[in-house]
């Protein structure tokens, strides 16, 4: 562990004391957390100052230092084109059979930037202020200037590589508002924005395969971190074609794995998302910040039934044209929509947030929408008794601007919306749904996104560092390309000006423990031989994360949540059954490794949200809300990020606390009415 993160103070105890917190007995209370590398003096200082602090390494030494970068989304194929071309020699894993198959590809409705085009007040410094606000101030303030700096390089850069953003009629580049905020700075490419921007990271990372400095390997799954003397030297990978159990060993390691939404089993996530390469970090030494920051997006097409296996995100772009309602009426539920007056219709957005409207952030929307379908005033069709859909009418925008412009605008959303449910959004309003989109959790880092394990850098939705509490639109794919593009090449220089390094031995114990312990692991899963499958597990564990972990918590509800899942692991290990074999393409075996880690996962999530005794973002405790229903937070006592620390199998976690300061934004309770 680097002596720099962690400061010693025996007084540091739990602001509430044991008798109100919650979680007592499920963890214990370590040292606080610093981050010492984020640099002091004006706000809009600050990361020049790191850049210019940040030692050097020069083109020649660059040219024997190694990189690993796990993961080719956004923010691992920006990184991997960067540092290649840098000169640093680069491997680039990913578990898919092409880099360009990342689950950023998802990301449908924009990315952020503060370049004023629409000249309606924006600035670096309202970016700054919204996404702070956004996240109900629970994240860094010197990470979000940062993001809000770099913001507008990423659109130079891309428009650079032929990103085909789409433009006013004058030929400049046009925005849209998302939600959480009252300006236009949101550029996109109809609803394929995260596709068009993959593909520009993944051609520029292609073009140093090509040039030698970046070595891909595709279905190649990271299943354990190498640490060697306290640092980050490698991974264990398994090749999932062959079933080969590989050793990878480099100077630095980078983990740009994305999120663990899969958690739930229902999300927006791409079925092969998972938390494992995170995971066997945070087992290595690696600490976990606020795991219980999860987002539900407003905007997706509700569950259909049990069959499902994921669910399908519609764009938050739909919201700035899309009015949101419900029937004032129960008894208005099951006619068509079309039939119900304007008169007996509630845009209860546009009611209670009338600032704002359809443009609240994410976690606000989804909880109204909950809270209508709660009231019985949900639409669409039952399922397990409950109607859990609202309504998205677009009736308002065809007349004001037509058809075409709207299909110009939203064309490709509005044709997957009519091939999923076989209705026509042009003529019938579409049907929405909250549902488990993306994490604001993830590994803890320090300003240069480095975590607790020397050599272990983390990037976009992998890392915590950015969101608080809840991310507002179109700040993902920002996140993922400043990251990878702008702020990691430079931070991690620092670390590598210590180089070469000595080479490690694929004979070093360290390496050899961590082999054997991904084999060791495959042998149990293969030689269980029990009686349910692997997705029965994981279905039944997203039941409970879904019901007791996430639009709303409870104190009750979350420690049955915890009995419930250690209950279900350890039928999990002695009863599970994995088909085919370990030495061979097999799915079977790959979901057994994931869903073992969000067993894990899970109950950190549960005991994370236990302890938090506040409502903040996407964190909403039933026990802390305004009268109206707000979110409540309670600053005098969680005004942290909660760094949560492996202690070994079956010992409770070690809570560090990184107190949150805020000297160029004042901290208060948000308001969007």
């Amino acid at each position: 562990m680097p002596d720099t993160t962690l400061t010693s103070d025996p007084s540091h105890e739990s602001p509430i004391g044991d008798h109100s917190d919650d979680a007592a007995g499920y963890y214990t209370l370590g040292s606080p957390l610093a981050d010492t590398k984020a640099p002091g003096g004006p706000i809009d200082e600050r990361w020049d100052t790191r850049k210019f602090e940040a030692r050097l390494v020069n083109p020649a030494n660059r040219r024997k230092l190694s990189v690993i970068i796990v993961g080719t989304g956004l923010a691992g194929a920006s990184a991997a084109a960067t540092l290649g071309e840098a000169g640093y020699q680069v491997k680039s894993f990913c578990y898919q059979d092409s880099p360009r198959r990342a689950h950023s590809i998802a990301a449908q409705g924009g990315i952020n930037a503060a370049k004023n085009y629409k000249e309606d007040g924006d600035s670096v410094h309202r970016l700054f202020y919204d996404t702070v606000k956004g996240g109900d101030y629970r994240s860094r303030e010197s990470n979000v200037y940062r993001l809000a700096e770099v913001s507008t390089n990423i659109i130079d850069q891309c428009v650079a590589q032929g990103v085909p953003f789409a433009r006013e009629y004058g030929g400049l580049l046009d925005n849209r508002s998302f939600g959480g905020v009252q300006v236009s700075r949101t550029f996109y490419a109809r609803g394929q924005t995260g596709q068009q921007l993959l593909i520009g990271a993944y051609q520029a990372m292609e073009r140093q395969v090509a040039a030698g400095t970046v070595t891909q390997f595709t279905r190649h799954e990271m299943l354990e971190l190498i640490v060697v003397d306290g640092k980050a030297r490698g991974i264990v990978a398994r090749d999932m074609v062959t079933g080969d159990i590989e050793t990878h060993l480099a100077d630095v390691v980078v983990l740009a794995s994305g999120g663990y939404g899969n958690v739930f089993y229902l999300s927006t996530n791409a079925m092969g998302c998972n938390v494992t390469a995170s995971w066997r970090a945070h087992r290595k030494g690696a600490y976990m910040a606020n795991p219980c920051y999860t987002q539900i997006h407003p905007t997706c097409i509700p569950v259909s039934g049990s069959h499902q296996s994921k669910l399908t995100l519609m764009s938050e772009s739909l919201r700035n044209d899309g009015r949101i309602w419900v029937p004032k009426n129960k008894a208005d539920c099951t006619k068509d929509p079309r039939e119900i007056p304007e008169e007996d219709r509630d845009y209860y957005l546009e009611r209670i947030y009338p600032s704002f409207g359809n443009l609240v952030p994410r976690d606000i929307a989804s909880r109204a929408a909950k809270y209508q379908c709660d009231d019985g005033r949900g639409v669409g069709p039952e399922v397990d008794g409950v109607r859990r859909g609202v309504y998205l009418d677009f009736a308002d925008a065809i007349k004001r601007l037509g058809r075409e412009a709207v299909e110009e605008k939203y064309g490709n959303l509005f044709d997957m919306y009519a091939r999923i449910t076989g209705e026509d959004p042009y003529a019938v309003p579409m049907r929405i749904y909250p549902a488990v989109h993306y994490v604001m959790g993830g590994v803890w880092v320090d300003y240069d996104l480095q975590s607790t394990i020397p050599g272990l850098f983390v990037t976009g939705e992998a890392n915590f560092s950015d969101h608080g509490a809840n991310r507002l639109g179109a700040s993902a794919l920002m996140q993922g390309l400043a990251d990878g593009y702008f702020v990691l090449p430079h931070t991690i220089r620092d670390y590598l000006a210590d180089g070469p390094f000595e080479k490690v031995p694929e004979d070093h114990p360290a390496v050899v423990e961590a082999r054997d312990a991904v084999t060791k692991r495959i042998e149990h899963f293969m030689t269980v031989n029990g009686t349910r499958s692997v997705d029965s597990y994981h279905r039944e564990l997203g039941n409970i994360m879904w019901e007791y972990c996430g639009m709303e918590r409870t104190e009750d509800g979350l420690r049955k949540a915890i009995d419930l899942i250690r209950s279900l692991r350890d039928d999990f290990y002695r009863n599970v059954k994995v088909l085919g074999t370990a030495d061979s393409l097999n799915q079977s075996l790959e979901k057994a490794g994931r869903v073992a880690d969000f067993f894990e996962l899970g109950e950190l999530m549960c005991i994370d949200a236990l302890n938090r005794r506040e409502s903040c973002g996407g964190h909403f405790r039933a026990e802390s809300q305004t009268e109206d229903g707000e979110a409540l937070r309670h600053d005098d006592h969680f005004a942290y990020v909660a760094a949560w620390e492996f202690a070994g199998d079956g010992e409770p976690p070690v809570l560090h606390k990184e107190d949150l300061t805020y000297t160029a934004i004042e901290m208060k309770q948000r308001s969007y009415k």
